[in-house]
Protein backbone atom coordinates (compact mmCIF):
# COMPACT_ATOMS: atom_id res chain seq x y z
CA UNK A 1 0.00 0.00 0.00
CA UNK A 2 1.31 3.46 -1.32
CA UNK A 3 1.96 6.31 1.26
CA UNK A 4 -0.88 8.08 -0.74
CA UNK A 5 -3.45 4.83 -0.95
CA UNK A 6 -2.91 5.18 2.75
CA UNK A 7 -4.00 8.45 3.07
CA UNK A 8 -6.79 7.81 0.39
CA UNK A 9 -8.28 4.70 2.46
CA UNK A 10 -8.10 6.31 6.22
CA UNK A 11 -7.92 9.97 6.00
CA UNK A 12 -10.22 11.13 2.79
CA UNK A 13 -12.86 9.17 3.71
CA UNK A 14 -13.79 10.18 7.01
CA UNK A 15 -12.93 14.22 6.01
CA UNK A 16 -15.10 13.60 3.19
CA UNK A 17 -17.85 12.50 5.55
CA UNK A 18 -17.64 15.15 8.67
CA UNK A 19 -17.75 17.68 5.92
CA UNK A 20 -20.78 16.25 4.81
CA UNK A 21 -22.49 16.28 8.26
CA UNK A 22 -20.86 19.71 8.71
CA UNK A 23 -22.78 21.14 5.48
CA UNK A 24 -26.30 18.87 6.91
CA UNK A 25 -26.17 20.27 9.85
CA UNK A 26 -25.42 23.68 9.22
CA UNK A 27 -28.94 23.47 7.01
CA UNK A 28 -30.11 22.01 10.21
CA UNK A 29 -28.71 25.10 11.83
CA UNK A 30 -27.22 23.35 14.39
CA UNK A 31 -25.63 25.48 16.68
CA UNK A 32 -22.05 24.35 19.32
CA UNK A 33 -23.46 25.90 22.47
CA UNK A 34 -20.28 27.54 24.47
CA UNK A 35 -18.17 27.55 21.11
CA UNK A 36 -18.07 30.81 18.67
CA UNK A 37 -19.17 28.67 15.62
CA UNK A 38 -18.48 31.21 12.60
CA UNK A 39 -14.97 31.00 13.65
CA UNK A 40 -14.60 27.25 13.21
CA UNK A 41 -13.32 26.42 9.98
CA UNK A 42 -10.71 29.71 10.48
CA UNK A 43 -9.39 27.93 13.64
CA UNK A 44 -8.89 24.73 11.88
CA UNK A 45 -6.92 26.29 9.35
CA UNK A 46 -5.18 28.44 12.42
CA UNK A 47 -3.98 24.54 12.99
CA UNK A 48 -3.20 23.17 9.85
CA UNK A 49 -0.36 25.99 9.51
CA UNK A 50 0.87 25.64 12.82
CA UNK A 51 1.10 22.23 12.64
CA UNK A 52 3.04 22.19 9.32
CA UNK A 53 5.71 25.19 10.67
CA UNK A 54 5.80 23.46 13.88
CA UNK A 55 5.63 19.66 12.89
CA UNK A 56 8.16 19.74 10.03
CA UNK A 57 11.68 20.39 11.80
CA UNK A 58 11.03 17.64 14.39
CA UNK A 59 9.53 15.13 11.46
CA UNK A 60 12.61 15.83 9.14
CA UNK A 61 15.01 14.92 12.19
CA UNK A 62 12.98 11.60 12.83
CA UNK A 63 13.85 10.86 9.33
CA UNK A 64 17.32 12.06 9.46
CA UNK A 65 18.03 10.42 12.79
CA UNK A 66 16.36 7.03 11.24
CA UNK A 67 13.65 6.43 13.51
CA UNK A 68 11.22 6.68 10.89
CA UNK A 69 12.17 4.99 7.34
CA UNK A 70 10.09 5.05 4.42
CA UNK A 71 9.62 2.32 1.80
CA UNK A 72 11.25 3.97 -1.64
CA UNK A 73 8.74 1.87 -3.82
CA UNK A 74 5.62 3.14 -1.37
CA UNK A 75 6.65 6.90 -2.11
CA UNK A 76 6.54 9.34 -4.93
CA UNK A 77 10.07 10.08 -4.28
CA UNK A 78 9.48 14.10 -4.16
CA UNK A 79 11.21 14.99 -1.11
CA UNK A 80 11.14 17.99 1.10
CA UNK A 81 14.37 17.84 3.25
CA UNK A 82 14.29 14.25 4.19
CA UNK A 83 10.46 13.95 4.24
CA UNK A 84 8.48 12.85 1.56
CA UNK A 85 5.71 15.08 -0.13
CA UNK A 86 3.34 12.10 1.42
CA UNK A 87 4.13 13.15 5.05
CA UNK A 88 3.09 16.96 5.19
CA UNK A 89 0.20 15.85 3.23
CA UNK A 90 -0.65 13.54 6.29
CA UNK A 91 -0.16 16.43 8.62
CA UNK A 92 -2.43 18.83 6.81
CA UNK A 93 -5.33 15.74 6.51
CA UNK A 94 -4.65 14.61 10.31
CA UNK A 95 -5.24 18.30 11.54
CA UNK A 96 -8.22 18.42 9.30
CA UNK A 97 -9.79 15.49 10.61
CA UNK A 98 -9.30 16.02 14.51
CA UNK A 99 -10.53 19.42 13.90
CA UNK A 100 -14.13 18.20 11.57
CA UNK A 101 -14.23 15.31 14.69
CA UNK A 102 -13.91 17.96 17.22
CA UNK A 103 -16.79 20.38 15.68
CA UNK A 104 -18.91 17.39 14.96
CA UNK A 105 -19.00 16.81 18.49
CA UNK A 106 -19.43 20.32 19.98
CA UNK A 107 -22.36 20.14 17.83
CA UNK A 108 -23.39 17.46 20.15
CA UNK A 109 -22.20 17.65 22.79
CA UNK A 110 -24.41 19.34 25.45
CA UNK A 111 -22.29 21.98 27.47
CA UNK A 112 -21.29 20.73 30.70
CA UNK A 113 -23.92 21.50 33.76
CA UNK A 114 -21.96 22.62 36.48
CA UNK A 115 -20.86 26.18 36.10
CA UNK A 116 -17.24 26.99 35.42
CA UNK A 117 -15.22 27.55 38.56
CA UNK A 118 -11.98 29.55 37.27
CA UNK A 119 -8.48 27.33 39.48
CA UNK A 120 -5.54 29.67 38.83
CA UNK A 121 -3.67 27.70 41.35
CA UNK A 122 -5.04 24.35 39.45
CA UNK A 123 -3.67 26.02 36.29
CA UNK A 124 -0.30 26.06 37.94
CA UNK A 125 -0.51 23.05 39.41
CA UNK A 126 -1.06 21.08 35.76
CA UNK A 127 1.72 23.17 34.38
CA UNK A 128 3.82 22.34 36.73
CA UNK A 129 3.30 18.32 36.68
CA UNK A 130 3.77 18.51 32.81
CA UNK A 131 6.69 20.40 33.11
CA UNK A 132 8.32 17.98 35.38
CA UNK A 133 7.02 14.85 32.88
CA UNK A 134 8.70 16.83 30.16
CA UNK A 135 12.06 17.79 31.80
CA UNK A 136 11.78 13.61 32.95
CA UNK A 137 11.65 13.11 29.21
CA UNK A 138 14.42 15.55 27.98
CA UNK A 139 16.51 14.19 30.11
CA UNK A 140 15.92 10.50 28.91
CA UNK A 141 16.40 12.03 25.16
CA UNK A 142 20.26 13.50 25.95
CA UNK A 143 20.98 10.96 28.59
CA UNK A 144 19.08 7.70 28.29
CA UNK A 145 19.84 4.80 26.09
CA UNK A 146 19.12 4.76 22.60
CA UNK A 147 15.63 2.82 23.35
CA UNK A 148 14.28 5.86 24.77
CA UNK A 149 14.68 8.01 21.72
CA UNK A 150 11.65 8.11 19.90
CA UNK A 151 9.48 8.67 22.69
CA UNK A 152 11.81 11.03 24.23
CA UNK A 153 11.47 12.91 20.71
CA UNK A 154 7.86 12.96 21.02
CA UNK A 155 7.05 14.39 24.42
CA UNK A 156 10.34 16.68 24.29
CA UNK A 157 8.50 18.04 21.23
CA UNK A 158 4.85 17.73 21.89
CA UNK A 159 4.63 18.99 25.95
CA UNK A 160 6.27 22.61 25.25
CA UNK A 161 3.07 22.94 22.79
CA UNK A 162 0.95 22.52 26.07
CA UNK A 163 2.39 24.36 28.50
CA UNK A 164 0.77 27.62 27.14
CA UNK A 165 -2.41 25.80 26.96
CA UNK A 166 -2.42 24.65 30.90
CA UNK A 167 -1.03 28.45 31.91
CA UNK A 168 -3.82 30.10 29.80
CA UNK A 169 -6.45 27.56 30.14
CA UNK A 170 -5.85 24.03 32.43
CA UNK A 171 -9.46 24.88 34.48
CA UNK A 172 -11.29 25.71 31.34
CA UNK A 173 -9.97 22.30 29.39
CA UNK A 174 -11.06 20.28 32.93
CA UNK A 175 -14.66 21.80 32.17
CA UNK A 176 -14.68 20.73 29.09
CA UNK A 177 -13.57 17.47 29.72
CA UNK A 178 -16.22 15.16 28.28
CA UNK A 179 -16.32 16.96 25.18
CA UNK A 180 -12.12 16.56 24.56
CA UNK A 181 -12.69 12.92 25.92
CA UNK A 182 -14.30 11.65 23.13
CA UNK A 183 -12.36 14.16 20.59
CA UNK A 184 -9.10 12.65 21.38
CA UNK A 185 -9.65 9.09 22.16
CA UNK A 186 -11.63 7.55 19.35
CA UNK A 187 -9.64 9.22 17.01
CA UNK A 188 -6.25 8.11 18.16
CA UNK A 189 -7.71 4.97 18.45
CA UNK A 190 -8.32 4.77 15.02
CA UNK A 191 -5.32 7.02 13.76
CA UNK A 192 -3.31 3.94 15.52
CA UNK A 193 -4.77 1.03 14.20
CA UNK A 194 -4.67 2.57 10.64
CA UNK A 195 -1.50 2.88 11.77
CA UNK A 196 -0.95 -0.70 12.10
CA UNK A 197 -1.71 -1.56 8.83
CA UNK A 198 0.34 0.38 6.72
CA UNK A 199 3.29 -0.47 9.06
CA UNK A 200 2.14 -4.16 8.16
CA UNK A 201 2.09 -3.12 4.58
CA UNK A 202 5.86 -1.87 5.14
CA UNK A 203 4.74 1.88 3.94
CA UNK A 204 6.76 3.00 6.60
CA UNK A 205 9.02 1.42 9.25
CA UNK A 206 10.05 2.50 13.30
CA UNK A 207 13.52 1.88 14.07
CA UNK A 208 13.15 -0.99 16.41
CA UNK A 209 16.51 0.02 18.12
CA UNK A 210 15.12 3.74 18.71
CA UNK A 211 11.92 2.44 20.65
CA UNK A 212 11.10 0.76 23.74
CA UNK A 213 10.17 -2.68 22.61
CA UNK A 214 6.91 -2.44 23.79
CA UNK A 215 4.52 -3.33 20.78
CA UNK A 216 0.60 -3.69 20.54
CA UNK A 217 -0.40 -6.57 18.84
CA UNK A 218 2.89 -7.89 17.76
CA UNK A 219 3.37 -4.67 15.42
CA UNK A 220 2.50 -1.44 16.76
CA UNK A 221 5.62 0.21 18.52
CA UNK A 222 3.61 2.07 21.86
CA UNK A 223 5.68 5.50 20.52
CA UNK A 224 3.44 5.51 17.29
CA UNK A 225 0.20 5.39 19.71
CA UNK A 226 1.76 7.98 21.93
CA UNK A 227 2.11 10.12 18.94
CA UNK A 228 -1.22 9.96 17.59
CA UNK A 229 -2.55 10.73 20.09
CA UNK A 230 -0.80 13.66 21.93
CA UNK A 231 -0.90 15.30 18.48
CA UNK A 232 -4.76 14.87 18.95
CA UNK A 233 -4.56 16.33 22.26
CA UNK A 234 -2.74 19.34 20.95
CA UNK A 235 -5.37 20.11 18.10
CA UNK A 236 -8.53 18.98 20.67
CA UNK A 237 -6.97 21.40 23.50
CA UNK A 238 -6.28 24.29 20.79
CA UNK A 239 -9.87 23.89 19.31
CA UNK A 240 -11.43 24.21 22.60
CA UNK A 241 -9.30 27.08 23.78
CA UNK A 242 -9.53 29.14 20.97
CA UNK A 243 -13.29 28.75 19.96
CA UNK A 244 -14.98 28.92 23.59
CA UNK A 245 -16.67 31.91 24.92
CA UNK A 246 -15.26 31.52 28.41
CA UNK A 247 -11.54 31.41 26.86
CA UNK A 248 -12.26 34.16 24.88
CA UNK A 249 -13.55 36.24 27.83
CA UNK A 250 -10.46 35.45 29.80
CA UNK A 251 -8.34 36.66 27.12
CA UNK A 252 -10.29 39.92 26.80
CA UNK A 253 -10.04 40.22 30.33
CA UNK A 254 -6.46 39.75 30.18
CA UNK A 255 -6.24 42.08 27.52
CA UNK A 256 -7.85 44.86 29.22
CA UNK A 257 -4.80 44.47 31.90
CA UNK A 258 -2.46 45.14 28.96
CA UNK A 259 -1.42 41.53 29.44
CA UNK A 260 -0.44 42.06 32.92
CA UNK A 261 -0.12 39.38 35.52
CA UNK A 262 -1.35 36.13 34.44
CA UNK A 263 -4.40 35.14 32.37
Amino acid sequence: MSYFGFLLRFLIPPILILLSLAWWDRRQNYDTPGFYKLRIPLIIAVHILIALVYTTPWDNYLVATGVWTYNPALVTGVVFGYVPVEEYTFFVLETLLAGLWWWFLARRIHPPENPFRPSPTGRLVAFGILFAIWALFASTLFYGPDSWNYLGIILTWALPAIFPQFLFGADLLWHYRRLLFRAIVPLGVYLSLADMIALHATTWSISSSQTTGVVLFGILPLEEVVFFFITNVLIGFGMTLMLSKLGWARFQAWRNRDFKGPP
